[in-house]
């Protein structure tokens, strides 16, 4: 009986992995997010193996700056993922979020499995349907390939660096949005 409670358990766990420009942005929004278990920052889409935050920088390596995000899919859907990623940041500026330029911080969802592409293909055709961008959405949609966790200095990087200038003047506003829009999404600690 205990092992059938515990793939019971397990099946409810689902991983999505994102890229909306900052990886530090999109971290700190997920980590409020409830349902969510853990949120790595890293990398994913390019050639090179084993990249380092440096490299990533230069934009030669085609790897975009992502997320990947761990959650308890009996508590939040992906669905739900892709509503808070479609609000939390400009998919329509390609390659591009901000003052964020290089293919390193374009929208981007990396699909695990053909469940999560063809939820993805109707959340990207609800999104353009409702009008919730006044430009064309250019998130790329792409199998994940291999995943590689950035530097230990960029894990919670909001929460550790909050007073720094970037998550003063870029990753609080989203964070704050995120709350203001989705505050019934909000894990309790993070409720004013």
């Amino acid at each position: 009986m205990e092992n059938q409670s515990t793939l019971a358990s397990t099946d409810s766990i689902g991983v999505a992995t994102l890229g909306g420009g900052c990886f530090w942005c999109l971290e700190a929004v997920y980590q409020r997010m409830e349902g969510v278990q853990k949120v790595v920052s890293g990398y994913t889409g390019g050639k090179t193996t084993n990249p380092t935050y440096k490299e990533i920088c230069t934009g030669t390596t085609g790897h975009a700056e992502v997320i990947q995000i761990t959650y308890n899919a009996s508590k939040v859907s992906y669905a739900e993922i892709l509503e808070v990623f479609w609000r939390i940041h400009d998919p329509t500026t390609l390659n591009r979020q901000g003052g964020d330029v290089g293919t390193q911080y374009r929208s981007a969802i990396f699909y695990h499995n053909e469940a999560q592409k063809e939820i993805a293909q109707k959340s990207i055709q609800a999104v353009v349907e409702a009008e919730l961008w006044a430009g064309k959405i250019t998130t790329e949609l792409t199998p994940l390939d291999v995943f590689y966790g950035a530097e230990a200095y960029h894990q919670d990087y909001y929460n550790q660096n909050g007073e720094q200038g970037y998550c003063v003047a870029v990753v609080a506003p989203k964070v704050e949005k995120f709350k203001k829009i989705f505050k019934e999404k909000l894990k309790k600690e993070y409720k004013d």
